[in-house]
């Protein structure tokens, strides 16, 4: 029905007279490409009993077929009427006879295989368990690499068009229907592998410095902070830049890998203009060692960054150019003033800090991209102003937005406050969930769906690290960011964390299997794993989900793999008993084929 919708909407816009009725159902007329890919995805049964048959007919003259089918073919002898005595006993000569002839004319695969020494099967069956074990070793490198089995892919990929056949194989690749699919597939891969800026990361100088200076370990890996340069990049530059030499010492900052030199750089822009923003952000992000002293070099780089401000303002409508630096003077204002607020929140005046964050949300509503809302969210919630929570989740919950476990476990915590103090797991098996039990459960169900890692840190069952700069949604790295944070608001409210540990196991094994379909969101995406191991650093134990099972390949080619050096190492200690059991095995064999 959609295929004919389709056919009809693009023939009409060609202005073809002759397309089918959008409400008639009907399909578009096939060309021979078409009806090839439909004849082969119909006939796979017939091309296999083709495909034997011309196996056999190549094979009938090395293995002498019609030599024995001859010989196995019953004598053709004209009765006449007389008496059944006679007719019996010339029959019994006959098969007498025939059985005699086929004794002296065996086939010639038992008289082969009979001349085989026990030698030969060693080298057969060591041979097998060598292919078959390198067959095994690339499977299972394959499958950790990329987290599918190899022989599966390629036969679903290549082999199932033409043998199997789906509906999908006869739509041409140009078609509206697969245009379709291909866009939509691009989609949710580049929305499930985005990777986010973690509007909760902490201070370099002030915080992830410290961590290397008491425990010796990185906490950042290289792949995070490359990608912290490329958004320095395209927050903090333009292509006025040189127009002003200090931004143009400050556009070679960003790119330097080596922190001293960054900050060598800085005070070069500095020397040359005393109110340069962002050379003052990079000093308070990097050099200060503690937060009163980013706040300091914050407060410098928000004057700076408020006089050029408004002095790009005045020349906006004037050129391109003049907006493009209107564009990165804002993204510097109001990235200074979001630190601030998470300067102040850190050094416990977390009013000002509220007020810091409502302010901005007002002044510049595009850039909820920024998800400022976050780190609202989580400075209410330390003033327990759960209405206000309330509010902010109206407003952003929303299914146009894209979700984050800072939204949906929230929202799952507020539910919860209302009925966990007095929540009993055996009181609530013997009356039953009351209907704001029901719908605290659900909104946990909900926020397992959409991060199935965060619980067991909320749980303490695995050990918190510092969260990074980036992270992707639904995976690892969203888990450890969000409960560095928000654990301490869970443990606040009595007897949540208790009815979390009593449903989230429940209702982790309520969702459905995550790579084929989900209830609440789009399935949960096969690359998190990837992902998060290059976000975090390499000594922490990544968390998984799903757990991968194995593909059945790799279970057949270890199976084939140890029973044919089993079969090898047998025939080399026992060539006697292992070639009366191989003979057996061929006759049965053939009795089995010569039968069907």
């Amino acid at each position: 029905m959609a295929d004919g919708e389709c056919f009809a909407e693009s023939a009409r816009a060609v202005g073809c007279p002759h397309a089918p009725a959008p409400g008639l159902g009907l399909g578009p007329p096939l060309g021979w490409k078409e009806r090839l890919k439909a004849g082969l995805a119909n006939s796979g049964s017939t091309l296999w009993f083709l495909a034997g048959l011309g196996l056999l007919y190549a094979l009938r003259v090395p293995l002498r077929l019609c030599d024995n089918v001859t010989a196995g073919e019953r004598p053709q002898t004209s009765w006449t009427v007389g008496d059944k005595h006679q007719r019996a006993e010339i029959l019994g000569e006959s098969w007498r006879a025939l059985e005699k002839e086929s004794v002296l004319h065996a086939p010639v695969v038992t008289g082969f295989l009979s001349s085989l020494t026990p030698k030969f099967y060693v080298a057969l069956t060591g041979t097998s368990s060598l292919i078959s074990g390198l067959i095994f070793i690339f499977e299972w490198w394959y499958f950790h690499k990329h987290g599918t089995s190899f022989i599966e892919q390629v036969s679903i990929s290549h082999l199932r068009p033409l043998i199997g056949g789906t509906e999908s194989s006869i739509s041409e690749p140009g078609s509206p229907a697969s245009n379709r699919e291909s866009e939509t597939t691009r989609h949710h891969h580049l929305s499930e592998c985005k990777v986010w800026r973690n509007p909760l990361n902490l201070f370099r100088g002030a915080e992830y410095r410290r961590y290397t200076w008491v425990t010796g370990k990185e906490p950042l890996t290289y792949y995070d902070m490359n990608l912290s340069a490329q958004d320095h990049q395209t927050f903090f530059t333009c292509e006025t830049d040189f127009l002003r030499p200090s931004d143009t010492v400050m556009q070679k900052a960003w790119r330097e890998r080596n922190p001293p030199a960054r900050i060598k750089a800085a005070y070069q822009a500095l020397e040359l203009n005393n109110d340069c923003a962002t050379a003052y952000v990079l000093l308070a992000e990097e050099e200060a060692t503690t937060i009163v002293d980013a706040e300091k070099l914050f407060k410098q780089a928000l004057r700076a960054g408020e006089i050029i401000y408004r002095r790009s303002q005045q020349c906006q409508h004037q050129s391109p150019q003049h907006e493009a630096q209107l564009r990165r003077d804002t993204n510097v204002l109001v990235y200074i003033k979001r630190r601030l607020a998470m300067c102040a929140r850190k050094l416990g005046r977390i009013r000002e800090a509220v007020k810091i964050m409502r302010d901005l949300m007002k002044e510049f509503p595009p850039l909820t991209m920024l998800n400022i809302h976050e780190n609202l969210l989580e400075s209410l919630l330390e003033l327990q102003a759960y209405a206000d929570v309330q509010a902010v989740l109206a407003k952003y919950d929303d299914i146009s937005l894209p979700k984050s476990a800072a939204i949906c476990y929230t929202a799952a915590l507020l539910k919860t406050r209302t009925v966990s103090d007095k929540f009993s797991p055996e009181t609530a098996s013997r009356r039953g969930l009351s209907t704001a039990e029901i719908n605290a459960v659900e909104a946990i169900h909900r926020a397992v769906e959409f991060n199935p890692h965060v619980p067991k840190y909320l749980l303490e069952m695995k050990s918190l690290i510092l969260p990074p700069e980036h992270i992707l949604k639904r995976g690892d790295s969203e888990a450890i960011a969000y409960a560095f944070f928000h654990l301490q608001h869970w443990k606040r409210i009595e007897g949540a964390l208790n009815l979390l540990q009593c449903t989230w196991e429940g209702t982790f094994r309520m969702i459905p299997y995550p790579l084929e379909k989900g209830h609440l969101f789009y399935p949960y995406p096969s690359c998190t794993e990837t992902a998060d191991r290059e976000l975090l650093p390499t000594f922490h134990h990544v968390s998984v989900y799903p757990k991968k099972e194995l593909p059945f390949f790799i279970h057949f080619t270890a199976g084939l793999c140890s029973s044919t050096a089993m079969i090898a190492f047998l025939t080399h200690q026992f060539p006697e008993v292992m070639g009366v059991f191989a003979k057996a095995v061929s006759m049965i064999s053939r009795t089995c084929v010569e039968y069907l």
